[in-house]
């Protein structure tokens, strides 16, 4: 994002009714996160502090990041959550910004009758300046997001919001970010390197139980079995047809091969290994 800050009128200063927002002891009630300041998928303004900033398109350094983002959040997130890209917030009465990619919980929050608050926020920071995203982050953690991590295209690095320090704080390529948002934990480096990434879908697939997954295994198990059987009648000495090789390798019923694996070690013929009572 591109920073290009100037004074702003507040367009609705207030809360428009419906539900009691939460706020902190000794403030007014935060808005409702949906009550904008500014026309979502109209203009690019985003208002930080009561001021506007314009959020410029990406140049591909920090679109593919984006990108990468999306893609590990989006197969990580957790039963009963939703991730999101370019969510629009009102954080507080001064503040209405996206962060590049969120998770929330599903359903309505029963304390404002609205959707939830994102639990978890990820931010791509390129050009825009470290004050600028120190100040979201800020206000974001005061409003209630537990957790609020940067992504740093130019240095190549992951930092995690840090409320007690007023700081971000570097985490290793091999730090794992956990958080019961997400399906399973993931290593900070799959949020930098497309193959890590590729890794850590796969491995967030698996962790949900996809059938695709699933199907994919199953299939490699398949394989393996059939591959086994056969190397054992090639080393017994035991000679396999044309047909008979290919039906036991298009063959897909695990019980089926390792009733087969267990024949091949004693079997006579490759007809008494896959003949059926």
């Amino acid at each position: 994002m591109d920073e290009n800050r100037r004074g702003y009128d507040l367009k609705a200063p207030g809360h428009s009714g419906g539900g009691a927002p939460r706020h902190l002891p000794g403030r007014g009630p935060f808005p409702r996160v949906d009550d904008h300041l500014v026309e979502p998928e109209v203009t690019r303004d985003e208002i930080v502090g009561g001021h506007r900033v314009v959020a410029m398109p990406a140049n591909p350094p920090h679109a593919r990041q984006h990108g990468m983002l999306g893609y590990v959040i989006q197969a990580h997130v957790a039963p009963g959550y939703t991730a999101l890209v370019d969510l629009l917030t009102r954080f507080d009465e001064e503040s209405d910004f996206a962060t590049d990619a969120c998770i929330y919980k599903e359903g309505v929050d029963p304390a404002t009758g609205a959707r939830h608050l994102e639990e978890i926020a990820f931010e791509v920071v390129s050009e825009q300046s470290e004050r600028l995203v120190t100040e979201k982050a800020r206000r974001m953690h005061r409003r209630g997001v537990r957790r609020i991590f940067s992504i740093w295209v130019k240095t190549h690095r992951v930092c995690e919001w840090s409320p007690e320090s007023e700081s971000w704080r570097p985490l290793g390529p091999d730090a794992r970010i956990e958080d019961p948002c997400l399906v399973t934990p993931f290593k900070v480096a799959a949020l930098l390197d497309a193959a890590k990434a590729d890794s850590a879908v796969v491995e967030a697939l698996a962790a949900k139980g996809s059938p695709a997954i699933r199907d994919r295994d199953a299939a490699a198990e398949a394989r393996g079995r059939a591959k086994s059987i056969l190397e054992i009648l090639e080393a017994r000495g035991i000679p396999v047809s044309e047909a008979q090789r290919q039906e036991i390798l298009s063959c897909q019923d695990l019980d089926r091969l390792s009733r087969w694996l267990r024949r091949a070690v004693l079997a006579s013929s490759a007809g008494e290994v896959t003949s059926e009572p």
